[in-house]
């Protein structure tokens, strides 16, 4: 297993998100070798759910597209597996609890284990649930990563107190999705954190440019997009691996300069 906290080692990170099986699996398997390869430091693989509650249009259509073109769970796992053994940086599930608890929280754990998974995030399951996942976690060395969100408020030394990999900000309120300003005070809620660990931040959530992306490493320890890559993925479709590559690239330069 790789640590979450070696993608910040000695450099701010670039963490990206893409839906697996959008539009197919073969393409979401080269646009994560590529990813890697160009300047992302950490990839977050969506698995495509019916009712993604926290995802704005853009990725509630890739995961629409994803499932209709026969994306499932074990093919994800699959192709996670294939990867693994070429791909050095770490990799985590963005899932809901749905997809975990249908699979059953223990094989889907182990699973992770087995192909190569180092963490998972599951925005659906709040700090005060997450016995549901954690123990099984722990049994298998998966990460489970902690959301802080800007309504956290007083529960935000509580969550960052028992984070691990690193702590997921989500620099908005709402759902995800590419937005032209961000003005959510990051830098209070970073300094919050950083009373309660010594864990990185990174912050999500509305961020798409070069610009924003330095803004926000400025203020956090990494940079998380996800929105912008699956728009243009939807965009290009099977020849978006070029346009991926050339956008991740000028993310990283912003990012780790």
């Amino acid at each position: 297993m790789i640590k979450l906290k070696t993608a910040f080692e000695n450099k701010k990170a670039f963490i990206a998100f893409i839906t697996a099986g959008d539009p197919d699996l073969e393409t979401t398997e080269k646009l994560i070798r590529e990813m890697a390869e160009n300047g992302v430091d950490l990839i977050e693989i969506g698995i495509p759910f019916s009712d993604p509650v926290a995802e704005g249009t853009v990725i509630q259509e890739a995961d629409l597209r994803a499932l209709a073109s026969g994306t499932t769970t074990d093919k994800i796992f699959e192709m996670a597996e294939r990867i693994r053994g070429d791909i050095k940086i770490p990799l985590v599930f963005m899932t809901y609890c749905n997809p975990v608890f249908a699979y059953g929280t223990d094989r889907f754990m182990q699973r992770c284990a087995q192909v190569g998974i180092d963490g998972i995030i599951v925005p659906d399951v709040p700090y005060e649930e997450r016995e549901e996942l954690l123990p099984f976690c722990r049994k298998y060395g998966i990460e489970l990563v902690s959301l802080i969100a800007p309504t956290s408020k007083d529960r935000i030394s509580m969550i960052a107190s028992d984070a691990e990999g690193f702590v997921y900000i989500v620099s908005s309120l709402g759902v995800t999705g590419v937005r032209k300003e961000i003005t959510t005070h990051i830098e209070e809620i970073v300094s919050s954190v950083r009373e309660a660990t010594d864990i990185p931040c990174a912050v999500g959530f509305g961020i798409s440019t070069p610009e924003q992306a330095e803004r926000m490493k400025s203020a956090a320890d990494g940079v998380i997009i996800g929105s912008a890559i699956v728009r243009i993925v939807a965009e290009h479709g099977r020849d978006s691996v070029e346009p991926v590559r050339e956008y991740v690239r000028s993310i990283a330069r912003a990012v780790h300069n």
